[in-house]
């Protein structure tokens, strides 16, 4: 079977044919190439100007589009009787139109609402964000179709830009990149509440990641470095919460878990009690039996 099977109507022109097949073929490479090239000064770019690689990559993605798309158009020209039989084609389509222009609208809106987080850039490709609950990591690509999130167990995970596009999201490092880390400890009614909490300040203080972001006026004033606050009562616990400030998230999360470690472990030497719930315990059978008869 040829393709005058298929279209009977139709003359095939070998060259035309080797033509066509020529233009794909280089199509595909220059594309390639292409990418390559850009991957290249747009590396090497953002490393010696210090430029943000979102807008680069979406560029990218782009321009590679674009090729594939010129490309193929002028593969199929190319051929006479492929420009006849898809203009009858076209002329004659138009439910196939609606159909496709349906199925084409999640398209579209990927690509346009990926254009806009190039351009306003909500987040951007190296930043530490968070969607809902459950969703975290650092931005690995923004194409146009969809954003890949590289998770902190090494997973990803590839939303389609129309969808991360209309959610909150929480990007820590969105301008100033200094966190704020709330460490928080509960301690008994019974335990000296200015020893834990001096125990908590020293214990941040003494922390590497520890950043004292505290200005020269206030530090003629005597602000402290890091303030401790009771928060609140439990059922069984008086609440404590420190605030440490540390230059980026990472160094957040590091300090936060050291210091969990380091309080408790100074709260266990120094006598400050971290309660837990007691729970009384009735048989029913000892009910019954203190019943008078």
């Amino acid at each position: 079977m040829d393709l005058s099977d298929i279209f009977p109507d139709t003359t095939f022109d070998l060259r035309e044919l080797t033509l066509a097949a020529i233009i794909v073929v280089t199509t595909f490479i220059v594309a390639k190439f292409v990418r390559r090239i850009l991957d290249r000064s747009f590396n090497k770019s953002s490393e010696l100007l210090q430029v943000d690689p979102t807008r680069y990559n979406f560029l990218k993605h782009l321009i590679s589009a674009v090729i594939y798309t010129v490309g193929l158009g002028i593969a199929i020209y190319s051929i006479k009787d492929l420009r006849t039989l898809s203009l009858s084609i076209f002329a004659g389509a138009g439910v196939i139109a609606v159909i496709i222009g349906f199925a084409s609208q999640q398209a579209f809106s990927n690509v346009v609402s990926g254009l806009f987080i190039s351009i306003f850039q909500p987040f951007r490709v190296g930043d530490r964000i968070k969607i809902k609950e459950d969703i975290s990591g650092i931005v690995e690509d923004i194409n146009l179709r969809h954003t890949v999130i590289k998770t902190f167990e090494n997973k990803r995970i590839v939303i389609p830009n129309s969808i991360i596009g209309n959610e909150v999201i929480e990007n820590a490092q969105l301008g100033d990149e200094r966190i704020c880390k709330f460490v928080e400890f509960g301690i008994s009614y019974d335990s000296d509440i200015d020893k834990a909490m001096n125990i908590m300040k020293d214990e941040a203080i003494k922390h590497p990641d520890f950043l004292d972001k505290r200005t020269t006026e206030e530090k003629i004033k005597g602000h402290e470095p890091v303030s401790v606050k009771v928060i609140g009562f439990g059922d069984s616990s008086v609440k404590l919460r420190a605030y440490v400030w540390t230059p980026d998230p990472a160094a957040a999360f590091r300090l936060g878990c050291d210091l969990n470690k380091n309080i408790k472990e100074r709260f266990d030497k120094e006598g400050v009690e971290i309660p837990f719930p007691y729970r009384t315990i009735v048989f029913k059978k000892d009910v019954d039996e203190g019943k008078p008869r």
